[in-house]
């Protein structure tokens, strides 16, 4: 049976007793360690004057995990320079944001080369490597330089943007020729796939074969869609056994019969968080009586703190939040609470089951799992309300929600209002809808279905299918 390697900017290792941190990828691939022998590699998080070439190896049960750590200049030019102070700004639509350095994207390839280099040497003739996300575009490239000749696929979790947006940063048509040594690439909504394919075309020079393959040279790569999920199951049990949790009682008790609207995101300038706050407080202004009868908990973590855009926006939403608090708030009443703390999966499938409203409005988002957890954790007789940005990749699938354009403050505003006022059976009847469409596409489901695609379009020989091969299929 063939070995599945991942490779990941992070790698989940397990504790002694094979526990590994709830959500993300280590969810989303714990079933396929279950079914093959496995190698996780990656960044361990991390830096070191002087790292090793070599990674090191901890063997958890079926699974060996491999950690690289990074020098501090690796750590600033590959991952907060170029990845994300270049990548991830233009991917999100944000090209004002953008700050290229030709000594970041250098690190980037020089990271991506070390990693290589010492996959190369653990990688098994029938392995199948799938590698995740923005950090990781040139990988196969440089495996395939070293001799990989293996079944290799990406999968991109965050938007993948219109030809026209990703050919402001320069570098990007490297990208795109490297990222055409991947047998599969996979993205989360037919929108990126098809911005995808169209900047191979039109930036790269690759030719269309087939619906969703291209061809670049002697390379023949396949970019399909495949919207990731969530563990329904596992969220739906966590939100229905919320205990005697002193933070939920608590919340509980200090709502009373007010109304709670939720957002949990992490805090980026993607997630359009002072807009939704300017969404709220125009909600209030507009529905006065509402006034001391709802509250707003905002829920966003900090990260990426040594990226200046992110102090940028730290202060944005500080400055928000106590200007709506201070002119509309009133004794015995905070209209938004905001906290930036991180919760466990439990605690947070409480809060959304207390949430009359899930405010989820991204300014651009590749899939959004909040949104999929909010609708997971809602109780089936009395279910609360989604509203999701159109601009979401959840927005493909969850179509039950109330979509909206996460720039309209108006819009938003009404959205909430709709959401509060909507009568039990019309909340029933959407978020039946939003749950079948979860079940489509669960967690487990899309990795066995991304893997069954790679192997189906891995040719063995390491470097795409050659026009024969496609002709005999």
């Amino acid at each position: 049976m063939p070995r599945l390697v991942v490779v990941s900017n992070r790698v989940a290792v397990p504790d002694t007793s094979g526990k590994s941190a709830a959500g993300g990828l280590a969810v989303a691939l714990k079933e396929a360690f279950q079914s093959n022998r496995g190698l996780w590699f990656g960044w361990s998080g991390k830096v070191s004057a002087h790292p090793s070439a070599t990674p090191r190896i901890t063997d958890r049960g079926r699974v060996q995990y491999a950690l690289m750590d990074l020098s501090s200049i690796d750590r600033q030019e590959y991952y907060n320079g170029f990845a994300n102070r270049a990548l991830w700004p233009t991917m999100h639509y944000r090209i004002g944001l953008s700050e290229f350095s030709r000594a970041d994207y250098a690190g980037y390839l020089r990271v991506n080369r070390t990693f290589a280099n010492a996959l190369a040497h653990m990688v098994e003739p029938d392995d199948l490597i799938w590698v995740h996300d923005y950090h990781l575009i040139p990988l196969a490239s440089e495996l395939r330089a070293l001799g990989v000749r293996n079944s290799i696929g990406y999968f991109h979790h965050i938007p993948w943007p219109a030809p026209e947006v990703l050919g402001t940063l320069p570098g990007s048509l490297e990208l795109l020729r490297t990222i055409a040594e991947y047998n599969l690439v996979g993205v989360q909504t037919d929108r990126d796939a098809d911005n995808l394919r169209r900047g191979l075309i039109q930036e790269a020079g690759a030719s269309p074969i087939g619906p969703d393959r291209v061809g670049l040279g002697k390379l023949r790569t396949r970019v399909k869609s495949f919207p990731i999920g969530i563990d329904v199951n596992g969220f739906q049990q966590a939100a229905r056994r919320p205990g005697s949790n002193r933070l939920l009682t608590q919340t509980a008790a200090g709502l009373g019969s007010r109304k709670l609207i939720i957002g949990v995101d992490r805090l980026d300038y993607s997630k359009g968080i002072p807009e939704r706050m300017e969404s709220f407080e125009r909600f209030l202004i507009g529905n006065p009586d509402y006034r001391g009868r709802v509250t707003y908990l905002q829920i966003a973590p900090t990260s990426r703190s040594e990226v200046p855009e992110y102090a940028t926006i730290s202060r944005a939403v500080n400055e928000t939040l106590g200007r709506i608090n201070g002119s509309l708030g009133e004794p015995g009443w905070v209209p938004i609470h905001y906290v930036s703390n991180s919760y466990p999966r439990s605690i947070l499938a409480g809060l959304y089951r207390l949430a009359q409203v899930g405010l989820v409005t991204p300014m651009r988002d590749g899939m959004n799992l909040v949104a999929k957890e909010y609708v997971a954790a809602q109780n089936p007789d009395d279910p609360g309300v989604l509203v999701l940005s159109k601009f979401a990749g959840a927005a493909e699938q969850m179509t039950d929600a109330l979509l909206v354009n996460p720039n309209d403050r108006f819009e938003v505003a009404e959205a909430i209002r709709e959401a509060l006022q909507m009568g039990l059976e019309e909340r029933i009847r959407r978020w039946e809808g939003l749950m079948s469409a979860l079940r489509a596409s669960d967690v487990t489901q899309w990795a066995a279905t991304f893997l069954k695609d790679l192997k189906r379009s891995g040719s063995g020989a390491g470097v795409g299918r050659r026009e024969g091969q496609e002709a005999a299929q």
